[in-house]
């Protein structure tokens, strides 16, 4: 691929925000026709650089280079008209409309009559050409997360992109669709798209990519082959040390019950059924995963659990007590821990500053409230404190919680959960997108706190995490459970498919 020409280039780029350095004098190029993955620590740079190559922001310095051309882009629609094009990670899809009608949403000359039946002939086309199977005249709501993709990839291509960006679209994936979409690209690429790809997976990243350009603290690392290559390396680059992939852990020795779910069931924001019945236990000293593609009523689950969301049946146990749609405080006063999903919505509060963070299930209770008094010198001794036993990265504790990293939130959120030593711990999707070091980070203090005693319901939607920490995984659907599996390599293919609704003999 030496010889090929460059799709792009991107040479001395510099963007700055108040206080950060986001891109400093970057050069990244890619070829015509190859996958090249973007890899780096959270905060590195990577969706800033991708976001100025997509028209969203404009390079304080630099410049960009499209077939050897300079351009300068105001708007993704100035990019999209150079045939660049960027898949996010949260589609950007209206969902009462059609496949066909989602596609011309945006672009140019509208017209008063438009021929759907042609589009959707064009949108077959492109379908076929590509393996990206999906209905023109489907509802998006009607489609799975997996075909939404696919939709959100034909928009792109239907309206002339060449340069695809992609921004962790594995994510939301079971593992036959996150195939599926390794060999749309590649057939992409075989016809001289050129893919940008963004993902913390490094598996994934060495099986489709040609090369690899590895971003820390603004900055492009290194360039190299997917063939010589491997994680270690990579991994090595991104964080600058050695980082452990599988985390090291003894055998569960479960005690007794802590958690106990029976026949419970609950509606969704809309009205409609969420959970159906679910039954399941979770005892002290073990990881209980739970598998399931995003959309499965996993969310209502951790909020029935926690007294966020009221259920319509059944019963929820913490240490023995019915906590069934009693306050939030029933279940903390029980001894659980909550880690949800949206670190800023609801596992923090942006503007309130890291002490205040950290706590938020404390106040109420000596030695830190007295009465209607906060003893605001042990809230500080005691933040300071936890900021460097949880390795919080921040210039002091009177910083505010929404100018951390995503990792370094997240280890926010668990300093002030897991310093109460919990008996239940509730971690919904702790890592997602995050890169490996917190990752690594992050792993270890659910597996000391198992390790501890406490029991551990671990809602995710990636196998790797669920194989590397949990010790049963129960696989849930349509907010049933409709399986369990040990957390066996070669057990991942079964996992895949009843996460996809299929029953499988276990």
């Amino acid at each position: 691929m030496s010889e090929t020409p460059y799709a792009f280039e991107m040479r001395g780029i510099t963007k700055r925000f108040p206080g950060v350095l986001a891109n400093d004098k970057v050069d990244f190029a890619v070829r015509q026709g190859e996958i090249h993955a973007l890899l780096g620590e959270n905060g590195a740079g990577k969706s800033t650089l991708m976001n100025m190559l997509d028209g969203l922001y404009r390079p304080d310095e630099g410049q960009i280079l499209i077939d050897n051309r300079p351009v300068r882009f105001s708007s993704p629609r100035d990019a999209i008209k150079q045939g660049i094009g960027m898949v996010h990670q949260h589609f950007m899809l209206v969902p009462t409309q059609t496949v066909a009608e989602n596609l011309i949403l945006g672009l140019d000359n509208p017209r008063f009559f438009i021929n759907y039946r042609a589009i959707e002939k064009e949108v077959a086309a492109l379908s076929e050409k590509f393996g990206l199977a999906v209905e023109p005249g489907a509802k998006i709501w009607q489609l799975s997360v997996g075909e939404q993709q696919r939709v959100e990839i034909l928009k792109m291509l239907y309206q002339g992109a060449k340069i695809l960006i992609m921004d962790e679209p594995t994510a939301v994936l079971t593992p036959q669709e996150a195939a599926d979409l390794f060999k749309t690209l590649r057939q992409m690429a075989a016809t001289g798209h050129t893919i940008v790809f963004i993902n913390h997976k490094l598996d994934e990243v060495l099986a489709v990519a040609d090369r690899v350009t590895v971003m820390r603290r603004g900055r492009v690392e290194a360039t190299v082959d997917a063939s010589r290559t491997d994680k270690a390396e990579l991994a090595r680059l991104m964080v600058g040390r050695e980082v452990l992939f599988r985390i090291k852990k003894t055998p569960a020795q479960p005690g007794q019950p802590l958690l106990v779910l029976e026949n419970l069931s609950c509606e969704n924001d809309r009205g409609l059924p969420a959970l159906r019945n679910l039954s399941l236990r979770v005892h002290a000293g073990e990881v209980l995963g739970i598998a399931g593609i995003a959309g499965n009523s996993q969310t209502e689950l951790a909020e029935v659990i926690t007294g966020l969301r009221t259920a319509t049946a059944g019963r929820v146990e913490v240490q023995g007590r019915n906590v069934t749609n009693e306050p939030a405080t029933a279940a903390i006063d029980e001894g659980l821990a909550y880690i949800p999903a949206d670190r800023n919505g609801v596992g923090s509060s942006p503007n309130l500053d890291l002490a205040d963070n950290l706590i938020l299930k404390a106040y109420r209770q000596p030695p830190i409230g007295q009465g209607w008094r906060l003893d605001l010198s042990l809230v500080h001794h005691q933040a300071e404190q936890l900021v460097e036993q949880f390795d919080v990265k921040t210039p002091s504790v009177n910083t505010p919680a929404r100018l951390l990293s995503g990792g370094n939130l997240q280890k926010l959120i668990l300093a002030r959960e897991i310093s109460r030593q919990p008996k239940v711990i509730i971690a919904v999707y702790p890592v997602r997108g995050l890169d490996v070091g917190a990752i690594e980070a992050i792993h270890q203090m659910l597996i000391d706190e198992r390790d501890r005693g406490a029991g551990i319901l671990l809602i995710s939607e990636d196998l790797d995490e669920l194989l590397s920490l949990s010790d049963r995984i129960a696989v849930m659907h349509h907010g049933q459970i409709i399986g369990e599996v040990p957390p066996e390599d070669e057990r991942v293919n079964e996992i895949g498919l009843m996460m996809a609704g299929e029953k499988v003999q276990t």
